[in-house]
């Protein structure tokens, strides 16, 4: 199977006429809706006129943004929680809970997306500028940001650990793309152990460990007032303290934040009840299993018919029902039940079906986004894709530098990226490889692609020259250098994707 970077079919719409690019989309198998639910470029050039198309990019814009808040809300605040119980349920240590289960749940947006993309030989080049960009991101612009707001000291040992490995995987990413093929065995990449100075933070997000407010006097709810309290996200305490802006956030996030209760059990071991909620938590079994089986590769499955006569989510939803009323009855309020453990691997299931669910929509836009502005693949990857992707791992690290705990930063700018470039190239292509042939070929976009490899690498090498020369002090002048060097590296990478900058045969 070839997985190209190049332009697909769908792009050479633009150069229609208003009256004739309803029915090319309509025809042309690039233009396929191939997964997700919306079919962006009929909206774009059937149900919007040509005078309009601007208003249709205005809301695809705002429904990425959306997207790109669903896909951090998920991750951190359901699929990070539920792997940490499930770590904490197999007894792991932190460093190799660090390295497993929280890294994937940091990277749980990028690997997803990096995922969804090489799915599809017309977005590949999502998934490697995705990746790269994320990367010249994240060690430029978030590393700066961190010395920049508090200069420190590195250790010397992590820091080069960190640089050398990533170093490694880049180099290997990048032999892989120059030979134009990756084989099974490549495809299966490892992450080597880090140490235990390494913090198990993660790197996705800031956890919010609200105070606990025991009342005075004993008191019990009723299973309805539990019912309706759990699926309340606002803390009144919190929501006074808080500005404008947080508020007007926070009543954006409301509706998905709401569904994603009433769908996602999560279990707390840090709490005395493990976070178990009878009603909800019963409710999680009728809905949960529904998410899956309707949201899996589009809801194909689940409008499936056993025997040509009974609908697969039919049954999914009796054998919930089933299932929930024996928790009910067998349980109390007070008293997480002794197989609680069990809703932390639902919650992983469900809350990992809802993040590739919206990775599938942001690739799916993001093409659409590319055709009509026609715009690479690689060049959307490396922006919109990365910078949506890594915009959390920004005001997180920044976040953690200004309390106090710059080493930690700049440990999570390397940690992560590290996971998120080998899991997110070896399990996306690993999947095609199962599905397809045992070698997978690749094509990178052009001189856009070695740009966007060659300055990833440069970057890690002035990390890696220039950092012992300081004698590991990041001071403000450095963090100057790295947001120099992304703004250069952005403009010549635009530069080269309007074709301002080229070199002869390539």
């Amino acid at each position: 199977m070839l997985l190209k970077g190049t332009a697909d079919e769908c792009h050479l719409v633009m150069n229609l006429s208003a009256d004739q690019r309803c029915i090319f989309v309509k025809t042309t198998p690039d233009c396929a809706q191939e997964d997700g639910f919306v079919d962006y470029l009929r909206i774009a050039f059937c149900l919007f006129p040509f005078h309009l198309l601007p208003i249709a990019v205005f809301i695809f814009i705002l429904w990425l943004l959306f997207l790109f808040m669903a896909l951090g809300l998920t991750a951190s605040k359901f699929f990070c929680p539920n792997l940490s119980a499930i770590s904490t349920t197999l007894r792991l240590t932190h460093n190799v809970a660090g390295v497993t289960f929280l890294a994937l749940g940091n990277g749980a947006p990028d690997v997803f997306s990096a995922m969804v993309a090489f799915s599809r030989p017309h977005t590949a080049g999502l998934a490697v500028g995705a990746l790269f960009g994320a990367g010249i991101f994240v060690t430029t612009v978030v590393a700066g940001c961190v010395a920049l707001v508090k200069p420190f000291t590195v250790a010397s040992r992590p820091f080069l650990r960190d640089v050398i490995f990533y170093m490694a995987a880049v180099f290997w990413t990048f032999v892989i793309l120059y030979k134009h093929q990756i084989t099974l065995l490549e495809a299966l990449d490892f992450r080597s152990d880090s140490d235990d100075e390494n913090p198990s933070y993660p790197s996705g997000s800031i956890q919010d460990y609200e105070s606990e407010y025991q009342p005075l006097l004993p008191y019990t709810m009723t299973t309805t007032q539990i019912f309706f309290s759990s699926l309340n996200p606002i803390d009144s305490r919190k929501w006074r303290r808080m500005p404008r802006f947080w508020k007007a956030v926070k009543m954006i996030k409301l509706p998905l934040e709401v569904l994603m209760l009433l769908t996602v059990p999560v279990v707390d071991p840090d709490k005395d009840d493990r976070n178990w909620k009878r009603p909800l938590n019963c409710l999680h079994l009728v809905t949960g299993p529904l998410v899956c089986v309707l949201t899996f590769l589009s809801g194909k499955y689940g409008l499936l018919y056993i025997e040509g006569e009974f609908p697969v989510w039919a049954l999914t939803l009796i054998t919930g029902l089933f299932l929930s009323a024996i928790v009910f009855c067998t349980t109390t309020n007070e008293q997480p039940p002794r197989y609680h453990f069990i809703f932390s691997l639902l919650g992983f299931l469900v809350s990992a079906t809802w993040i590739s669910m919206a990775a599938s929509e942001v690739v799916s836009l993001l093409h659409t986004v590319g055709v009509i502005f026609s715009l690479s693949n690689t060049v959307l990857g490396l922006t919109l894709l990365a910078w949506g992707n890594s915009i959390g791992d920004c005001f997180s690290d920044i976040t953690i530098a200004r309390q106090g705990y710059p080493r930690m930063a700049i440990s999570a700018c390397f940690g992560g990226i590290i996971f998120n470039m080998l899991f997110g190239v070896g399990l996306g292509c690993l999947l095609q490889l199962f599905n397809h042939h045992p070698v997978l070929m690749l094509e990178l976009e052009g001189l856009l692609g070695w740009v966007l490899a060659g300055a990833l690498g440069l970057s890690l090498v002035l990390s890696f020259v220039l950092v012992p020369l300081q004698r590991f002090h990041l001071g403000r002048a450095y963090g100057v250098f790295l947001l120099l060097f992304y703004i250069f590296f952005l403009v010549v990478a635009l530069l080269t994707e309007f074709g301002k900058l080229h070199i002869r045969g390539v």
